[in-house]
């Protein structure tokens, strides 16, 4: 395995890729990203062990997600059996795994349970009130305007980043790099970082992407006078958007690491 170090500008590339491959099999991967949801409702049911185990297969679906994009580059159509194929590999690679969803579970709780604490439970009082079926206008702004809202909303997006960093390339330097987890976190940890640059510019071009789409959506319905629409365009635009960056975090890795089992490498930049 070797470390890459990419220009800045391979983080707007990442994502540009990442739309192109989407839209040659949008069905496929829409599809995918939609059994994946539909496997989190029914989990949701489940009580107290259902959202524990949600968290910890989350670096799975990740890696799932990067074998599909795989498989799309390599000219075959992605299919649901990819989120099983980690599971076929070596019995080192399954612990490493399994090891590397324990450990995102307890980290992520870990960080619920801090900023629950740091906020004074303003998080939990402010979803009762505006979840809870029954909420006046009133009720609703006093809850968002205790202060102690913002920075327990900070601190879970502040400490959730901080931990994707670690299991970012992670899953995937299991999976293909045959690292032990511990391995693993360090080597994608140390990948970010020295890549920081590129990521940065990875961040940016989401964030545009999804301000543009908002302007030009607003704009259009309001032209034509249908601005309750809006909402209406928003929700397959969120399935859409939150599929292709599912399909980018292949080409993240594919990016910054070379392996002895050569992966298929993503479109040169122009």
């Amino acid at each position: 395995m070797k470390l890459q170090v990419v220009a800045a500008r391979r983080g707007a590339v990442w994502v540009r890729n990442a739309f192109t491959l989407f839209f040659k099999r949008p069905m496929a991967f829409t599809g995918l990203f939609g059994a994946c949801l539909f496997v989190v409702l029914l989990t949701n049911f489940v009580p107290w062990v259902g959202p524990l185990l949600l968290l910890a297969a989350l670096p799975l679906g990740s890696l799932g997600f990067m074998i599909a994009t795989r498989t799309a580059l390599e000219g075959r159509a992605p299919t649901l059996g990819v989120m099983l194929e980690p599971l076929r590999g070596t019995r080192p690679r399954r612990i490493a795994l399994l090891q590397l969803g324990v450990i995102y579970m307890v980290a992520t709780v870990a960080i619920m349970l801090l900023a629950d604490f740091a906020d004074g439970g303003a998080m939990e009082k402010m979803l009762e009130t505006v979840l809870g079926g029954k909420a006046t206008p009133e009720a609703v702004a006093e809850a968002l305007a205790d202060p102690k809202l913002g920075f327990g909303m900070l601190l879970r997006l502040g400490l959730a980043g901080l931990l994707s960093v670690p299991f970012w390339h992670a899953p995937a330097l299991v999976h293909w790099g045959e690292q032990s987890a511990a391995k693993a976190l360090f080597f994608s940890s140390v990948a970010c970082w020295r890549n920081k640059a590129a990521f940065t510019a990875y961040s940016l071009a989401w964030l545009a992407v999804i301000l543009l789409f908002g302007v030009l959506v607003n704009l259009v319905f309001l032209l034509l006078g249908q601005a309750p629409l809006v909402a209406v365009a928003t929700l397959p635009a969120s399935l859409i958007f939150s599929t292709v960056f599912y399909v980018s975090l292949y080409f993240t890795f594919a990016d910054c690491f070379t392996l002895q089992d050569e992966l298929p490498a993503p479109p040169a930049s122009p």
